[in-house]
């Protein structure tokens, strides 16, 4: 029997970035150890609550 996943994820958002912006995503997930994903969901909620409701 399989168990239930935390934090399920059933949305994707897709953006357009520069090749510039690529090269620097995929920097900061060679040096961070992290996936481009856990770095863009990080970035997000570095964002001030009040700014986004």
């Amino acid at each position: 029997m399989r168990r239930k996943k935390e934090n399920v994820r059933y949305h994707v958002v897709s953006v357009r970035v520069s090749h510039e912006d690529r090269e620097t995503l995929e920097h900061l997930s060679k040096q961070t150890n992290m996936k481009v994903s856990d770095l863009m969901r990080e970035a997000l909620l570095a964002v001030p609550a009040k700014e986004r409701s």
